[in-house]
């Protein structure tokens, strides 16, 4: 088996859904620590400094021979463990799995680095348990604050300083870390591709150029329960008619705005099957080439929705619980990039519609990403899939990214 077989093998089972073959790998659950215990496993083999920051976020760290200190200006790779409900294997651990083996190519060819290098993995990158996305890396940087990341909470009511409280960590301690951040000299991360650019054209390894900006919100339609077979139409103050037009209304914005608008996530109060519903919370996913494109699709559904709501007696508010600027990737690492895999052949140079920690990181230090093709295009979803050679072919490009920088 290759370095890369070896290490995939190794997690293929943990956080997987008998049910639907997908994956539950929530922050600070059961298979996240695991996760991380199979991290921190894969570090001590390879003699690797192991470390977990103040925010949950894992470091692994491969510091030159004789290197006294603290590391500076480091070549870091990595990605997330964590998943979406009933997501795929690659999303995340691909670019971790993949960080590892390309350490272990490294090394096999015998390249001493003259710079650390690090191994990461990002802690709730999906926002899949507690809403908010990239809660890891948005701590590190300062773009998530320390209140609110604790008092996030889950379905269940739990809030993220009581989930890392169980989990034997100190949420008293996240925030903003400079001296971690003076501790990156650039950050590339290797991602399965969500699409099927790379496919369409027949290359196996993309560049990125530039990330979409995106958000999330929520929007909460307030009505009157009621009973489902008693109360007379005229009667009613249904909130979900008013959901239900919403959604429609969205996917016709997000056409006109050549964007994408997605409500995906919905919690009903009181939830029965004979109950009109009180409460309708949805969420809403947005994204668009350009943030004033994206402003005005998010005003333009809100407006309408509120119009629907008004019309059935329904009181709506809408707030935003994320919202990520565009990313473009700085030329200078993505040049970089380029020349190292010049073996590989042609590598296309493509914008993505969906977030990374690489585009958090990107307002501090210097980031770029690549792209393994994902023949399927499917992505987030047990249906996610990358061929086991254009795996493997992506450690090794990886490795010859990060014998560019420390060789």
């Amino acid at each position: 088996m290759s370095e890369f077989d070896a290490l995939w093998d190794a997690i293929l089972d943990v956080g997987r859904h008998g049910g639907t073959g997908g994956y539950r790998r929530y922050a600070w659950s059961d298979a996240d620590l695991t996760l991380r215990e199979w991290f921190r496993g894969c570090a001590e083999q390879r003699g690797m400094d192991v470390e977990e920051d103040r925010n949950g976020n894992l470091w692994a760290w491969w510091l030159p021979t004789g290197w006294v200190g603290e590391p500076r200006d480091a070549f870091v790779t990595g990605s997330h463990l964590d998943s979406v409900p009933d997501g795929g294997a690659y999303d995340g651990p691909l670019g971790v799995v993949s960080a590892f083996a390309a350490v272990d190519i490294v090394r096999a060819r015998g390249v001493v680095p003259t710079i650390p290098v690090a191994v990461a993995a990002f802690s709730d990158e999906e926002g899949a348990r507690f809403g908010v996305a990239c809660v890891g890396s948005k701590l590190v940087t300062g773009a998530l604050s320390a209140d609110r990341a604790r008092a996030l909470r889950d379905n269940d009511g739990v809030t993220l300083e009581e989930a890392m409280t169980r989990a034997g960590r100190h949420p008293e301690h996240l925030g903003i870390d400079e001296t971690l951040l003076k501790r990156i000299g650039v950050y590339v991360e290797l991602h399965v591709e969500q699409g099927r650019a790379l496919d369409l054209v027949d290359r196996p390894i993309a560049v990125a150029s530039a990330i979409w900006p995106h958000g999330r919100w929520e929007f909460a339609f307030h009505g009157a329960a009621n009973h489902a077979g008693t109360t007379r139409l005229s009667d009613r103050r249904d909130p979900m008619l008013a959901f239900a037009s919403s959604v429609h209304a969205a996917r016709t914005a997000a056409q006109r705005h050549e964007a994408v608008a997605t409500f995906g996530k919905v919690l009903v109060s009181p939830n029965g099957a004979n109950a009109i519903p009180s409460l309708v919370r949805a969420w809403l996913d947005a994204r668009a080439a350009d943030e004033a494109t994206l402003t005005a699709l998010v005003d333009q559904i809100s407006a309408e929705a509120g119009g629907f709501a008004t019309a059935d007696g329904i009181d709506l508010r809408v707030s935003a619980e994320s919202l990520t600027p565009v990313v473009d990737f700085p030329q200078a690492p993505r040049a970089r990039l380029q020349r190292a895999l010049a073996g590989v052949g042609d590598v296309p140079v493509l914008a993505t519609q969906a977030g990374h920690d690489a585009g958090i990181l990107s307002a501090r230090v210097p980031t770029a990403m690549l792209f393994v093709r994902n023949p399927t295009g499917v992505s987030h979803s047990p249906q996610e899939y990358a061929e086991p050679a254009d795996c493997n072919l992506g450690a090794e490009a990886l490795a010859d990214v990060m014998v560019e920088w420390v060789g």
